[in-house]
């Protein structure tokens, strides 16, 4: 029995040092950004947020345009991935043969797999020629969109709606499977009871499953915005890098993390280096709000009724 103790308490202790390890890492990771951010902080004040002058001959550091596309270009892809995803997860939970499931799953799920980098050179030689010769044109000669803000200037290829539109091929797996997964765990008897209610198929999913589900769903939709804020490699190779505020999808724009990227091996001086890092302070506590509230919202569904 003492032996058997002994391991018991020394299994306890190893598998609690290992839980610890992530919290342990997150802290260390805040701190070190956080220490190298300090000087540009301190130094721009609350101008380095909302400044949009980066000048770095002169020493100016400001990240709003960068904040400004991370934002623009993370609600682009979600607007585009979050019904399309929702679709997908109801299809393959509600709709579709058993037989079909686990080969569309499969398929879906193997966008997350694609190293961003194939995303970037798809992006340049195929999404954005055709979003410039065949969408452009459509939506403003078609649609008569080209009066509006949104739509207005040159569309010059790489733009913040090409960035918009691989952010949301990126983020549709992480969507469509949590999705899946919370629309699987509605109790059976929710389905069951709205059928003999009368309700049709249809009208079972958009009533009784989906409100059971809503909480669970708009995590999933969160997480699939922490996964857009963070990619770097392929908004990088298609949205064009210009440190500017423009109310055009169609103008060249930046984010933080292809700030990052484009700046971080020429940083020579201190400051710039610091301002690169405050850049990256900025984006990891969005980000860690961002997948907080996810976990919070799937935590909901998961361990209690209707929200």
């Amino acid at each position: 029995m003492t032996g058997a103790a002994t391991g018991d308490r020394l299994y306890q202790l190893a598998v609690t040092g290992f839980a610890l390890v992530i919290p342990g890492l997150l802290a260390l990771i805040a701190i070190a950004i956080g220490v190298a951010a300090w000087p540009a902080f301190s130094t721009a004040g609350l101008s380095f947020i909302t400044s949009s002058e980066w000048n770095v001959q002169a020493g100016k550091f400001g990240a709003a345009p960068a904040i400004y596309g991370t934002l623009v270009s993370s609600f682009i892809a979600l607007a585009l991935a979050t019904p399309l995803a929702v679709g997908v997860a109801i299809f393959l939970s509600e709709i579709a043969p058993k037989w079909l499931r686990q080969p569309v799953a499969f398929l879906v799920d193997l966008l997350a797999a694609i190293p961003s980098v194939v995303y970037g050179l798809w992006g340049i030689f195929f999404l954005v020629p055709m979003l410039r010769d065949h969408v452009v044109p459509f939506l403003r000669d078609t649609l008569h969109l080209g009066g509006t803000p949104l739509f207005s200037g040159p569309a010059y290829g790489p733009s913040m709606l090409a960035a918009g539109v691989i952010l949301a091929i990126m983020a549709l797996p992480y969507i469509s499977a949590v999705t899946r997964e919370v629309l699987l765990a509605v109790p059976r008897s929710q389905r069951d009871a709205a059928l003999a209610l009368g309700a049709t198929k249809w009208e079972m999913i958009r009533d009784a499953v989906v409100p059971y589900a809503r909480s669970g769903i708009i995590g999933g939709v969160i997480l699939g915005l922490g996964r857009a804020l963070g990619e770097t490699m392929a908004v990088t190779m298609v949205i064009g890098n210009r440190p500017e505020i423009s109310a055009s999808l169609l103008a060249p724009g930046y984010t933080m993390a292809s700030l990052i990227a484009n700046e971080f091996t020429e940083a020579t001086s201190d400051l710039h280096l610091s301002a690169l890092m405050a850049v990256g302070a900025v984006l990891f506590v969005v980000t860690l709000i961002v997948n907080g509230i996810a976990r919070w919202l799937v935590w909901r569904v998961a361990s209690g009724p209707r929200a």
